[in-house]
């Protein structure tokens, strides 16, 4: 049995900023009711105040003493190294829900940002308190919190034509996230190539499978 690294802030830090991370559902659940374009519009000014907070916090000491003061105790060690000038994860949500919006149709894009969103918090707050078991980089318990919250959120989300291949398409592709939320850490932000992962995963699978579903002209509201 293998004890696994335990993150970079309390635990109870993770549990508040996993709370407002769900709360980034608001996200795949409005673009559910409104247009791609409205969207965009909305997510792009959203993505551009998040990056010039973030950014800012470097470069001007009075935006971060603001930004510290408010958030400084949400933030992992890897965001506040003032050389690297890392993003922080609420500034990687919306920049990676504006890139899905424009890359993918709208049924891909709820469910792969949903499962980010739900299953990323539950992989972080079981991994932290139960993960003993190495897996790749991550614990095993992590791992398996990702994969059975994302089929939660699978059999929960709009389909085409929610046939069962459909259903299936979402389990293997969250199973393919799980695996890229637990082999990207410390290469890459896991908000956003989780999302893009399994939706380029999906995209995939509907073109090899269910080629005849027209994945733009889709029976959700556009």
């Amino acid at each position: 049995m293998t004890q696994v690294d335990n993150g970079t802030i309390h635990y109870r830090d993770e549990i508040f900023r996993k709370l407002i991370h769900l709360c980034s559902l608001s996200i795949p659940v409005s673009y559910y009711f409104i247009p791609r374009n409205t969207a965009l519009i909305i997510l792009g000014m959203m993505t551009s105040i998040a990056l010039f907070l973030d950014l800012g916090r470097y470069l001007s000491p009075a935006i971060g003493k603001i930004f510290y003061k408010f958030f400084g105790f949400l933030l992992r060690q890897h965001e506040l190294d003032h050389k690297k000038r890392n993003l922080n994860g609420a500034t990687y949500v919306l920049l990676s829900a504006f890139i899905c919006v424009i890359i993918f149709p709208k049924v891909i894009v709820v469910t792969a940002f949903a499962v980010l969103i739900v299953s990323d918090t539950m992989a972080a707050l079981i991994g932290r308190r139960f993960g003993r078991h190495k897996f790749l980089f991550k614990s095993l318990e992590g791992t398996l919190a990702f994969f059975f919250s994302g089929i939660v959120v699978v059999l929960l989300s709009p389909k085409i034509e929610y046939m069962l291949s459909e259903y299936m398409i979402g389990i293997v592709s969250t199973a393919f996230g799980a695996i890229i939320e637990n082999v990207s850490f410390g290469l890459a932000d896991d908000n956003l190539v989780i999302p893009i992962s399994i939706g380029f995963a999906m995209w995939l699978l509907y073109l090899l499978f269910l080629p005849e579903l027209n994945l733009v002209l889709q029976n959700v509201p556009r």
